[in-house]
């Protein structure tokens, strides 16, 4: 199927697309430019292909621009991998994808979302902020450190 160029998309996408993986390791690279080892929780592209992840991409005129992945934790959703391209900021990219993770997690049948970041991340936390998500407390595994932020939306 050919796409005409300025049509944003997002759709089911596969980690190990050549443009998908280039997305997460400048995600990974910035993460790591920014928080330690320790803080950092990001999935590695193999653990981003299991049953229990679905990963989207958000596509222009051919050109993977973004991407996210919903990892179901039974109950609730995580928002893992959220990154756009440093050149497609701003078109609307991330709250496209918001928008696919808030109804596929709702297909789902999932509860809530919730998701960790970091706390240098300002337009990140404005972006949640903006879909409805709130501060909350450590979730899962995670325990409370210097950088982290977890935040979380009701479904229901």
């Amino acid at each position: 199927m050919t796409q005409s160029a300025g049509t944003l998309e997002v759709v089911d996408g596969d980690p190990r697309d050549p443009q998908a993986t280039a997305l997460l390791q400048a995600s990974h690279a910035l993460m790591q430019t920014l928080f330690s080892k320790e803080e950092n929780h990001f999935l590695s592209i193999d653990e981003l292909c299991t049953p229990a992840i679905q990963f989207f991409v958000a596509r222009e005129g051919g050109q993977t621009l973004g991407c996210v992945a919903l990892a179901d934790k039974g109950g609730y959703g995580e928002i893992k991998s959220m990154f756009v391209a440093p050149e497609a900021r701003g078109k609307g990219v991330a709250h496209k994808l918001m928008q696919k993770l808030d109804a596929a997690a709702r297909n789902a049948g999932l509860t809530s979302l919730k998701l960790e970041t970091g706390d240098k991340l300002s337009e990140a936390h404005a972006l949640y902020r903006a879909h409805g998500f709130a501060d909350c407390g450590p979730f899962g595994s995670y325990e409370a450190n210097s950088s982290s932020l977890f935040m979380y939306k009701d479904l229901t």
